[in-house]
C-alpha cells in the first residue's frame, strides 16, 4: 500500500506554497513528488446558480495563470473559517450580486490530483435573488452572464470562438445540477 513518508515546504508565497513529498509506492519504492497547496485556505467551493426562470449564471474573468479570460461558474476559497456552504453563499453574492434561497450539495473531489491536494466542493444554488452590485475582491474583474439553460452549450461555443477559455468543470457540473433541477 502506498504512503506518504515526508512532506516539506519548498517555498511559500502569499497564496500558494510548493511542497516536496517523499512517498513509498505500492511496490515499496521511495519516490519524490512536487505539489502545491493553498495558504490559509480550508476548502474551495464552486456554485452552479440557476434562476427561477431556468437561467444559468456564469462568469467571465481574466485568469493570469492561463493568460486568458475564462468562462466559469462562480467559485472561491474558504479562507474565512466559515462552513463550505457559507463560503459558497458568500462567493455567489460577491461575484454575481445574487443570493440563493436554497444551496444544495452536489459533489466534492480533487481538482487536479496530479498537481495539488485541493478538494473542490460543488453546490447548486436555487431561488436566486438579485441583491445588488457585485463586491469582487481587489484582484477580480468579473462579468456576469444569465443564459437560458437550453442555450448554454451554444453560448459556450460562442465564447470559445471569441477567444475565451471554457472551464471544463462547467460541463460535468451542469450534468450533476440537471439531476437536481
Amino acid at each position: 500500500m502506498a504512503e506518504i513518508i515526508e512532506k516539506k515546504t519548498l517555498w511559500q508565497g502569499n497564496f500558494l506554497k510548493s511542497v516536496g513529498i517523499v512517498y513509498r509506492d505500492s511496490a515499496g519504492v521511495l519516490r519524490s513528488w512536487e505539489t502545491f497547496e493553498r495558504v490559509n485556505c480550508s476548502g474551495i467551493v464552486v456554485i452552479v446558480p440557476v434562476s427561477p426562470e431556468g437561467e444559468v449564471l456564469i462568469i467571465r474573468q481574466f485568469r493570469p495563470a492561463v493568460n486568458s479570460y475564462v468562462i466559469e461558474f462562480p467559485a472561491g476559497l474558504n479562507d474565512k473559517g466559515e462552513s463550505l456552504e457559507d463560503a459558497a453563499r458568500r462567493e455567489l453574492l460577491e461575484e454575481t450580486g445574487y443570493s440563493a434561497k436554497e444551496m444544495i450539495f452536489l459533489a466534492e473531489g480533487p481538482i487536479s490530483a496530479g498537481a495539488s491536494g485541493e478538494i473542490l466542493t460543488a453546490y447548486l444554488a436555487k431561488g436566486l435573488e438579485f441583491k445588488g452590485k457585485q463586491q469582487n475582491d481587489e484582484a477580480e474583474d468579473i462579468e456576469v452572464f444569465r443564459i437560458p439553460a437550453n442555450e448554454l452549450y451554444d453560448r459556450l461555443s460562442s465564447f470559445k470562438k471569441d477567444g475565451n477559455q471554457i472551464d471544463l468543470k462547467i460541463f460535468g457540473l451542469m450534468e450533476l445540477a440537471g439531476k437536481r433541477l
